[in-house]
């Protein structure tokens, strides 16, 4: 039943945001030239890597931390705006509907910061597809906020906020549900509209 909801949102997803889509992809070509995707890879389900799709938010010719803070110089204006909007998520749509990720899950991290997680929560997080959003996601939303607040945003991501979503990721694997995934759903969405 899951998968069902998760390939049919997708692409009824997909088709209905696509006008979304061109005009994000526009922005971004525009004012940071190609490419307009960001791809990175990320821990999936059983452990198997994958490579996660983003609008691309921040200028290419930079490297850096893989946490982002809010004040972060390497993101680009429509960078902000996408992020703001979480517009930026929506090609994950396709990596839903190739079977990497789901809608609802816990959210896939890069391998260094899996890595950091204990071997039973690894094991447990890492039974059930990512998802685009969780619990986890709507209480963090603001996260890149909190980030650039701190001085050492890399050091407070591992040591304050992992262990939080962790915790959070295990009680969402324990609980779920398919009324509980459409009441995530339903959540986000409101928790958008509302920033």
């Amino acid at each position: 039943m899951k998968r069902l909801l998760d390939v049919v949102a997708a692409a009824g997803g997909l088709l209905l945001t696509s006008p979304l889509l061109l005009v994000a992809a526009i922005a971004v070509r525009a004012e940071a030239g190609a490419p307009v995707l960001f791809t990175q890879e990320r821990v999936g389900r059983h452990g198997r890597p994958f490579r996660i799709l983003k609008f691309r938010t921040m200028r290419n010719d930079v490297g850096g931390a893989q946490v982002t803070t809010g004040h972060d110089p390497r993101i680009t204006r429509s960078g902000r705006w996408l992020r703001s909007t979480k517009i930026d998520e929506l090609p994950q749509l396709v990596n839903v509907l190739r079977g990497e990720m789901s809608l609802v899950g816990p959210r896939p991290e890069v391998a260094k910061y899996v890595a950091e997680w204990p071997a039973a929560a690894r094991a447990e997080i890492l039974s059930v597809r990512p998802g685009i959003t969780d619990p986890a996601s709507i209480a963090f939303r603001r996260e890149a906020e909190e980030l650039a607040e701190v001085v050492d945003p890399e050091r407070h991501y591992v040591e304050v906020i992992l262990p939080r979503k962790v915790a959070m990721y295990r009680d969402y694997v324990r609980t779920r549900s398919f009324v509980g995934d459409l009441k995530i759903i339903f959540r986000t969405l409101r928790t958008v509209a509302e920033d």
